[in-house]
């Protein structure tokens, strides 16, 4: 039976893991693709957080929710902003590097923060079909935007998508 969680977890994992293979290679070309590569990544799992499963998760009332969705849109604006920065520097150089390794400790943090808070809050709040109902729709969502189509990359306003996703 699938689970958002799991599927969440499983996508922290893959993320980790690019990163990780980034300090492996020093061919721009390598660079450039596998950069690319995790950007992209980055990209939607931040926006299918932000349309699948932190609504379910400001609806389920859980004590810290809105501070936890609040967390996660700041998080992501900071992975979303060391993204674009990648941008701006020669694949390679240490102002790309600086801007790669910033990308990682906001990653790194925002997920570690939702392992401990957000997933086993949602999962003490949602029944085991809830979260499969979940999982369908993540799945369905990931289908429809990847590679990355029609995913919105910009910063979000935290007060503002609060105010639209909590009842």
């Amino acid at each position: 039976m699938p689970d958002i969680t799991a599927l969440i977890l499983e996508d922290h994992e893959l993320l980790r893991r690019r990163f990780a293979a980034l300090d492996d290679v020093s061919d721009t070309e390598a660079l450039t693709v596998l950069w690319q590569e995790l950007a992209a990544l980055l990209d939607v799992h931040a926006a299918c957080e932000e349309e699948v499963f932190y609504p379910e998760l400001l609806h389920r009332h859980t004590d810290d929710a809105e501070d936890e969705a609040e967390d996660a849109i700041e998080d992501h604006n900071k992975i979303r902003d060391a993204v674009r920065e990648t941008a701006n520097h020669a694949v390679g150089s240490d102002e790309w590097w600086s801007a790669v390794r910033r990308a990682n400790e906001e990653n790194s943090k925002h997920i570690a923060e939702e392992e401990r808070e957000a997933l086993p809050d949602f999962r003490h709040a949602a029944t085991p079909e809830a979260r499969e109902r979940l999982a369908v729709r993540w799945t369905q969502w990931r289908m429809t935007h990847q590679p990355p189509r029609g995913v919105d990359t910009d910063d979000k306003d935290a007060d503002r998508y609060l105010s639209a996703h909590t009842s």
